[in-house]
């Protein structure tokens, strides 16, 4: 059925052209084929590389995946990605999602991954957004079907706080002074 990871880690790549002039790193397990030479894997490897952006990520995946539509594990860790590109959310199958060490700033980015049904692991730390305070409130806010965030599991505690303090009328207020008018 489905294979090892297709692993293009480390390969210095900075674009997803860069990517297709590039073979897998041999990890484990051996990548199985496809009569089209296209690789039966529903994992993708882009981590510790320079990508800073997802132009031509779909052309990349269709020419390395026997089933593009069914990639369900992507890491995209340690790039210099700054933004949640729109074509993370046509990964209707996306389960597993690293994002951890990149340059994402904004928060509400994450509100992105929302159209996602089925995303269930996710992790965001190292990128300068963590400057913002309460950020695994929002995000479990922003993704209440998350089961892992930043390798640690979503607790039934947290899950509560987060529709406490993060409800869409309570983002960006200060719900201090409301309560003391």
């Amino acid at each position: 059925m489905y294979g090892a990871p297709v692993d293009l880690s480390f390969k210095c790549l900075s674009s997803m052209t860069d990517a297709l002039m590039e073979e897998p790193n041999q990890g484990l397990r051996p990548l199985k084929r496809n009569a089209e030479k296209k690789f039966c894997s529903r994992s993708l490897r882009l981590n510790n590389n320079i990508i800073t952006d997802l132009s031509g990520f779909n052309n990349m995946v269709s020419a390395f995946l026997s089933e593009p539509s069914q990639l369900a594990w992507v890491d995209l860790s340690f790039n210099d990605i700054s933004h949640i590109d729109p074509v993370l959310v046509e990964l209707k199958e996306l389960r597993v999602l690293y994002l951890h060490g990149n340059s994402i700033c904004n928060l509400s980015e994450v509100d992105k991954l929302g159209a996602l049904p089925f995303l269930h692991t996710l992790t965001l730390h190292g990128n300068t957004m963590e400057n913002e305070g309460s950020n695994r409130g929002y995000v479990i806010a922003a993704l209440p079907h998350l089961k892992r965030l930043d390798f640690s599991a979503v607790t039934r505690q947290e899950r509560i706080m987060a529709q406490v303090w993060h409800r869409p009328g309570n983002r960006g207020k200060n719900t201090r002074k409301n309560q003391d008018d």
